[in-house]
C-alpha cells in the first residue's frame, strides 16, 4: 500500500511539474503578446480593426498561465506535504479550469464562422495594400515581402493581383518574390507554382491546427490525471488520519 501511495505521490508531482511548466510556457507568450502589442496592433488594426479583440488574448494567457503556474506549484507541495487542504483545493482550481477549456473548445467549434469572417477582412485588406500601398509605404510593403518570403507565395489570390496595382504602374513588372530569378520581372517570367498566400496560409493553419488540437489534448489529459490523482491522495490521506 505504501508502495502504491508512493507512486501516486511520485505521479501527482510529474503531471504538477507539467502543469506548472505549461503555465510558464503561457504566462511567457502572454508577456510577449503584451510587449510586442504595437507589432500586432498595427497588423490587425488596418487589416481588420474588428479582431483588435485577439489582442486581449495576452491578458488570458498571463491569468491563466499564471493560474496554472500556481496550482502547479501547490500541487507539488500538497503532495509532499500531504495536505488534504492543499490537495482539495488544487482539484476545485484544475476542475474550473479543466471546465473552461472544455467550454472554450465547443464555443470555437461552433462558432467557426469567426475565422471565415477574420478571412474576409483580410482579403478586403490585402486587395487594398496590394492595389494601393506596396512599393509605396516601406512598413506594409516590408509586410508583404516577410510574408510572400516565408510562405513562398506570390499576392493574395496569385500574382494576377498586382495587375493594375501601383507597384506594377511605377515599375511595369511584377514584384521580385513573384518571378523565376531574384529580380522583377514581366509575366512570361513568374512563377506560376507559387501560389495566393491565402492558400498557403489556409494550408499553413490545417497542418499547425492539428499540432495545436494534439498539444490541446495532451495538456487536458494531463490536467485530468492530475484531478483524479489528488482526488484518490485526498481520501487516501484522510484514511491515514
Amino acid at each position: 500500500m505504501n508502495i502504491c501511495f508512493s507512486f501516486l505521490k511520485m505521479m501527482m508531482f510529474v503531471f504538477n511539474g507539467v502543469i506548472f511548466l505549461g503555465g510558464l510556457a503561457l504566462l511567457g507568450i502572454g508577456i510577449w503578446v503584451k510587449v510586442d502589442g504595437d507589432s500586432f496592433e498595427k497588423i490587425l488594426g488596418v487589416a481588420a480593426p474588428q479582431m483588435m479583440l485577439l489582442l486581449h488574448v495576452g491578458y488570458l494567457c498571463i491569468t491563466v498561465g499564471s493560474i496554472l503556474f500556481i496550482m502547479g506549484f501547490l500541487g507539488c507541495w500538497g503532495a509532499v506535504k500531504e495536505s488534504r487542504c492543499l490537495l482539495l483545493v488544487f482539484f476545485a482550481v484544475i476542475l474550473v479550469i479543466f471546465t473552461a477549456e472544455v467550454v472554450c473548445a465547443v464555443v470555437v467549434l461552433i462558432f467557426s464562422t469567426v475565422a471565415n469572417i477574420f478571412v474576409e477582412h483580410l482579403k478586403i485588406w490585402a486587395m487594398k495594400t496590394l492595389k494601393e500601398d506596396y512599393g509605396r509605404q516601406e512598413d506594409l510593403t516590408a509586410i508583404w515581402d516577410t510574408t510572400m518570403k516565408q510562405l513562398k507565395c506570390c499576392g493574395f489570390n496569385n500574382y494576377a493581383d498586382f495587375n493594375s496595382s501601383y507597384f506594377y504602374q511605377a515599375h511595369e513588372k511584377y514584384p521580385s518574390l513573384c518571378c523565376l530569378s531574384s529580380k522583377e520581372c514581366q509575366q512570361f517570367e513568374i512563377d506560376h507554382n507559387k501560389q495566393g498566400c491565402l492558400f498557403e496560409f489556409e494550408m499553413f493553419l490545417k497542418h499547425n491546427g492539428k499540432i495545436v488540437g494534439a498539444v490541446a489534448l495532451a495538456v487536458g489529459m494531463v490536467e485530468l490525471a492530475a484531478m483524479v490523482v489528488s482526488l484518490i491522495l485526498y481520501f487516501h490521506i484522510g484514511t491515514k488520519v
